[in-house]
């Protein structure tokens, strides 16, 4: 991809609702590669999937020979973006900020590559005195400006209205997007266009600062079918990190995808070229039953945020937990598996010489009793494996999968796991 196709592309993706003098922008991606960045503030131990469109922007840049920098805003953090949001945020302290900033840009690494050049804001931010600050940032902003920006004035309006410490958020991005431009040469930022005023704000400041030229490029918030914003502040709590959501659940969330926005998600969320995204919705509307789109779209997104071998388990165990055959599946699919059913964990002795199904229904929670699991057993609803068994079987080591596990099933859906210690 060219430097200036990549503004096409990404019109073509629905990633640009506005950009400072589009017209200049595409002039200077033509003269050849430029530094560009976009900023997550590390507000909990991991980002989310709103936070994902943007590292894959970076990406995207950074597939047609530009200089991704990704910010984890420890400064900012400490203070909280009114942007997008009814009340003050909660502050966090200096430990839980740096433990998180660890924990994103591990994240922003994965997803972006080893190379990307990572910042904190906290490394020129925590020394800057305020009365400095005051003459060299705020003298070049009007509080006329401050208080015609959307999310200021949102939070006037709303009950809880604004406190002076998230009031100056948006003079802190534009003194980052400052340095920014003085230190690294960076012309551009990205964002949702919930951003949209801070970075223009932090535009019109390199203005008035130096008089060179820089740009600000955003994209439409992430919203639901029905329109409601998707966000780990308001429900959809998808996370990035595999401790809180797990790569079988991350692989579910993209599964559960609307059909009327598998094309936007696969447009948006892969890297996936947009004519092979076509093809891929030809073949669903074949067949939608089958959910063809969804199931590329999971494990596209899957891969590059957990890895190729996560995004197989997840897979397999997604098949295994709909009613595919147990026997065969992998040792990292039933390790998957197992994250995400009940799980009885009993001793080699015990099953070396045999544990009556009925017993391990009820000690693994698919049965409220030993009478409730015979009844179970007796109506064919139980399976071991995969198989249907009888009243009165009995599991021993040879039922092991790998030396380990027993799957359980009762009915169509519910799940179990026996783990071998």
């Amino acid at each position: 991809m060219s430097n200036v196709d990549v503004l096409a592309d990404l019109q073509a993706r629905g990633l640009v609702q506005d950009c400072t003098d589009a017209d200049g922008l595409t002039s200077r991606l033509a003269e050849g590669p430029i530094t560009l960045y976009f900023g997550c503030d590390p507000t909990a131990s991991s980002l989310h999937v709103g936070n994902l469109l943007g590292l894959l922007v970076l990406r995207r840049f950074q597939q047609a020979g530009h200089r991704p920098i990704a910010l984890a805003g420890g400064a900012t953090g400490m203070v909280g973006d009114p942007s997008g949001r009814s009340e003050e945020r909660n502050l966090l302290d200096d430990e839980t900020l740096s433990a998180n900033v660890a924990g994103i840009k591990e994240q922003i690494a994965r997803v972006v590559g080893a190379d990307v050049d990572l910042v904190d804001n906290r490394d020129w931010t925590a020394d800057v005195r305020l009365l400095d600050f005051l003459r060299d940032v705020g003298k070049f902003v009007t509080v006329n400006t401050m208080l015609g920006r959307e999310s200021v004035r949102n939070r006037l309006a709303s009950e809880h209205g604004i406190s002076y410490t998230e009031f100056s958020y948006m003079l802190l991005q534009a003194h980052d997007y400052l340095l920014l431009e003085r230190d690294r040469g960076c012309q551009l930022q990205i964002g949702g266009s919930d951003q949209w005023g801070n970075m223009v704000g932090g535009v019109d400041l390199i203005r008035r600062v130096s008089g060179r030229p820089a740009w600000a490029l955003c994209w439409p918030l992430l919203t639901a079918p029905d329109g409601t914003k998707l966000g780990k502040t308001t429900g959809a709590r998808i996370w990035l990190d595999p401790e809180r959501t797990s790569p079988y659940q991350f692989f579910q969330h993209w599964m559960q995808t609307d059909d009327r926005q598998v094309r936007q998600f696969l447009a948006q969320f892969t890297l996936m070229a947009l004519d092979e995204i076509d093809e891929v919705l030809a073949e669903h509307e074949s067949d939608p039953a089958q959910r063809v789109a969804q199931r590329r779209l999971a494990h596209e997104v899957t891969t590059l945020v957990h890895g190729p071998e996560q995004a197989e388990a997840a897979a397999e165990a997604s098949q295994i937990l709909f009613g595919a055959p147990v026997r065969g599946a992998s040792i990292e699919a039933l390790t998957a598996v197992a994250a995400e059913v009940p799980v009885m964990t009993v001793t080699r002795a015990e099953i070396d010489t045999g544990m009556d199904v009925s017993d391990l229904l009820s000690g693994v929670g698919l049965a409220a009793s030993k009478g409730e699991a015979r009844r179970a057993l007796a109506q064919g609803g139980v399976y071991v494996n995969g198989e249907r068994v009888e009243q009165g079987s009995v599991v021993t080591d040879s039922d092991l999968l790998y030396d380990r596990y027993v799957v359980l099933r009762k009915g169509k859906r519910t799940f179990g796991l026996v783990d071998v210690a």
